[in-house]
């Protein structure tokens, strides 16, 4: 048995324990038939990033999960690992070295560029990791993976192989997201709308015959070089005559067709619609219905092409500008009107995508999706809360082809081999040398790279050995939860389902447990921009890993953001300082055999089988509510048993008994201790291992105790009523007193009257010392003198008090008018509001509504002031 120092310091203990979990073996899961598993895979952070409370937020709700299942005897495997997030790891590397070495990755060329990364990833892709390992992490770490180790560059040729030899990844000229900035191809999860503040331009298209003209209404002019149509609706009785007639393209002077189309809203802008197809995925879908031309008008730098003429070289928004001069002075600008309008960003850098036709890589999603879909509705995966199923189900009912290939250098390179001598294309799992056709062996690959979501799609079974059939694949897929935020549903979710199902046969996991984001006190999202971020290693290093996740958990319910403060993890931190507090208390008390674990006496008092009863249902509670993802939930309730059951009210009333050498109160003590501690281990871990040492009979680590269980013979409900109801009237007394402002050493007699006198009885010495009686008479029914009395009343119980005995009449009078004078005014200033019929009317619903809360309480605590004035005669 350890003995506890005086204060608890988290830098004096985790670092020290977490070495001692891992050295242990405690993380390591095996394949077990004599088990259930229990798996969770992590979302592979980025290999070069660093820990921010996302993070924090997420892998502290896994770790609860993971924890809680190794301790009810699953053989509970949490994978590590992490991703190397293409985009965002290559441009990190890029800027290093154009600030370092004035070079770019040209300069260096493709190979030795990618020598840089891979020493940048050995030199900053363990930080992450250690610092997972700081909030308390139990993960597997002997199983840790990287998307681009040999097993799941593997894994992904071999999907990638399979699902284009089925036809279902296809090499396209399509309409994609473009990022001009990161400067490649973006899938449609990857494009984030805002809505800005834009413009609306009317230009007239002279018909070709002379006849007149069309006004179209477009947001985008600097595209009209691109234009090969004009579309209307079918229907549009405006409009419907000129169907197959042609326009001329101003300023450019070229033909274009008029056409109808159904896509066209009539009653936007003028129901006529200029139709770009490389450069507006709509457009792009209506020039494949009616054969129109591909005109692009943009580089990659989103500068304008050859194809611009005379607007050739200029940036985008330069062109916009030049374009709406030239119109306005050729006479074809109508109008212009102020338009708000959804804009399409890239999730990475915030840069406007520009849609454009390309040659690219495509999953062919319809017949991929459909099955996805299915394992939701059946059930056989389900999102925790609900709600988040229509959100996956929508996205996949509206789908579109995922473009997959990436214009970068750094992921999987797509394994596609070009011949250079016929032009044949072999896609194979083994690089290519010769030409299957002609006998060349000038074979190349192709340059692109896959996106970073599609290795990660793989992650829940490839980490296990996939394509190989391992005993570990067998044994721990599907997987049990998945822990994630909203925000990467349709980036990931999504496509581990469809890939589990396509390349497993079956879902990936049973459950989805959706949280949501952590934002700062004031509810903003933290960011750079804001100044608002708060790192979670420095929240370690001030409070230590158990108060940074017990503030995480607290504060989450599934699904729901959550707000984060200074006052919140030092609420946790005092938490901590309380349990700490409590527990050298109990061990400087102890007289018991220290070596024996401490078991319940077969004699429990009233107050022992009330705590003993009330740990009994929290253990059943907390249980149920982990098992519902109720994390949140579960560590309020931790929180109230042991700051308010435990500490406030058995500890205290436990003293008297302790200064008695009662040893009984010492096994209540520490057994419930022990529960609880083994309760809220998931949620603070370091603590509660520091504590199960100090009491007797511990084991070797708390982290492979046996989950507590609800016993049915540890339910005194009876005795639990009974000891409420002293509670209550203790309660009520304080208040009581309080109100009256009697100092705690003045003490007087008192008599309760009770129909429940056994109970009351029962209370003996602490019912005195916790209501500050002299001495306590408990009877049926009290007839005495009520002169000068105050009365304390409970649904149980009425107390008589000579509380005149320890006041000064007059003094609490002038007091007690006081209060009542401002408490009339408050009433008088809600009356006057809520009197008002054009305040009730007009101000909104919650702030009536919180003036009649207002003026509810002035009222009731009027009623009770004037009952004490009452009282004091």
């Amino acid at each position: 048995m350890r003995e506890l120092p005086k204060t608890y310091d988290p830098k004096a203990v985790e670092d020290k324990l977490y070495q001692f979990w891992n050295d242990s073996g405690f993380f390591h899961a095996e394949v077990n038939p004599d088990k259930k598993p229990f798996t969770i895979v992590i979302p592979p952070p980025n290999v070069t990033g660093q820990l921010h409370m996302g993070h924090a937020f997420d892998e502290t709700l896994q770790d609860i999960l993971i924890r809680t299942k190794r301790m009810q005897g699953y053989e509970a495997l949490w994978m590590p690992g992490t991703d190397h997030a293409g985009i965002a790891t290559q441009i990190k590397v890029e800027e290093n070295l154009r600030e370092q070495e004035g070079l770019t990755r040209h300069d260096l060329g493709r190979e030795k560029f990618l020598e840089r990364v891979w020493a940048w990833k050995e030199q900053y892709g363990g930080r992450i990791i250690s610092q997972l390992k700081k909030l308390g992490s139990s993960c597997d770490w002997a199983r840790e993976r990287f998307t681009m180790d040999e097993g799941c560059s593997r894994a992904v040729r071999e999907v990638f192989v399979n699902l284009y030899n089925k036809g279902l990844i296809y090499k396209g000229h399509r309409i994609i997201n473009w990022c001009p900035h990161c400067a490649t191809a973006l899938s449609d999860a990857e494009v984030e709308y805002e809505t800005q503040p834009g413009k609306l331009w009317h230009i007239r298209y002279p018909l070709s015959d002379g006849s007149g003209a069309l006004v179209v209404a477009t947001t985008r002019p600097e595209t009209f070089m691109g234009d090969t149509g004009v579309a209307v609706h079918p229907d549009d009785e405006r409009y419907k005559h000129l169907i197959g007639k042609t326009c001329i393209l101003p300023i450019i002077g070229r033909e274009i067709p008029i056409f109808g189309d159904e896509y066209v809203d009539m009653t936007f802008g003028t129901g006529c619609v200029k139709v770009t197809p490389c450069h507006d995925p709509n457009d792009f879908e209506m020039g494949e219905r009616h054969q129109l031309e591909q005109i692009l008008v943009f580089h990659e730098d989103a500068t304008v092409n050859e194809n611009g003429g005379k607007y050739a070289g200029l940036d985008r928004y330069e062109c916009r500008k030049a374009v709406i001069r030239d119109l306005e002075e050729g006479g074809y600008l109508v109008k212009t009107e102020e338009h708000e309008h959804n804009v399409g960003t890239c999730y990475r850098c915030g840069t406007t995508v520009e849609p454009i036709t390309s040659a690219q890589w495509f999953v062919k999603m319809q017949p991929l999706a459909a099955p996805a879909m299915q394992v939701v509705t059946e059930g056989k995966t389900r999102f925790e809360p609900d709600r988040f199923a229509k959100t996956y189900l929508r996205w996949m009912e509206n789908v579109h082809d995922w473009c997959i290939s990436r214009q970068l250098w750094w992921g999987h390179r797509i394994p596609a081999f070009y011949c250079d001598e016929c032009g044949e294309m072999v896609v194979s799992k083994e690089d290519v040398q010769v030409c299957p056709k002609c006998g060349a062996a000038h074979m190349r690959q192709e340059e692109d790279v896959l996106d970073t979501w599609f290795s990660s799609a793989l992650w829940p079974f490839s980490t296990l050995g996939w394509p190989d059939k391992t005993p570990e694949l067998d044994y721990f897929y599907p997987t049990s939860t998945l822990v994630t935020g909203y925000d990467i549903i349709f980036f990931w979710v999504a496509r581990m389902i469809f890939s589990g199902v396509e390349h497993m046969g079956e879902t990936p996991f049973d459950t989805v447990y959706i949280h949501g984001l952590v934002r700062d006190a004031q509810g903003r999202k933290m960011s750079k921009s804001l100044g608002n971020g708060i790192d979670p290693l420095e929240i370690i290093d001030q409070y230590g890993a158990d108060a940074l996740r017990f503030t995480l958990a607290t504060g989450n319910s599934p699904g729901n953001d959550m707000r984060f403060s200074d006052e919140r993890v030092q609420a946790s931190r005092n938490f901590c300082n309380k349990i700490w507090n409590a527990s050298r208390f109990i061990q400087m008390n102890l007289t018991i055999d220290t070596d024996k674990q401490a078991a319940l006496p077969a004699d429990l008092a009233t107050e022992d089988k009330w705590i003993v009863s009330k740990y009994n249902t929290l253990v059943r509670e907390v249980t149920r509510n982990i098992d519902q993802y109720e994390l949140g939930l579960a560590a309020s309730k931790l929180n109230d048993f042991i700051w308010d059951n435990f500490c406030d009210w058995y500890i205290e009333i436990a003293k008297t008994r302790l200064q008695n050498g009662d040893e009984n109160v010492q096994r209540v003590l520490c057994y419930v201790l022990s529960g609880a501690m083994q309760l809220l281990h998931p949620f603070m871990p370091f603590i509660t291992e520091e504590i199960y040492h100090a009491l007797p009979g511990t084991g070797e680590s708390i982290m492979i105790e046996q989950w507590p269980e609800f016993t049915a013979e540890l339910d005194y409900a009876a005795d639990e009523t009974d000891f409420e109801k002293l509670m209550d009237y203790i309660k009520a007394v304080r208040n009581l007193r309080a109100e009256m402002g009697v100092h705690p050493a003045k003490r007087s007699s008192m008599v309760i009257e009770t129909a429940d006198t056994a109970a009351f009885r029962r209370g003996g010495e602490y019912l005195a010392k916790f209501a500050f009686a002299t001495d306590v008479t408990v009877t049926e029914h009290y007839d005495g003198p009520t002169d000068g009395m105050v009365q304390a009343i409970t649904h149980s119980a009425r107390g008589f008090i000579p509380m005149l005995e320890l006041i000064d009449r007059d003094k609490e009078l002038a007091r007690l008018n006081k209060e009542k004078a401002g408490a009339e005014k408050e009433i008088a200033m809600f009356t006057r509001q809520l009197d008002n019929p054009g305040f009730v009317n007009k101000a909104p619903a919650q702030v009536v509504d919180d003036i009649r809360a207002k003026l509810a309480r002035a009222q009731d605590k009027l009623a009770r002031i004037d009952e004490s004035i009452a009282a004091l005669g």
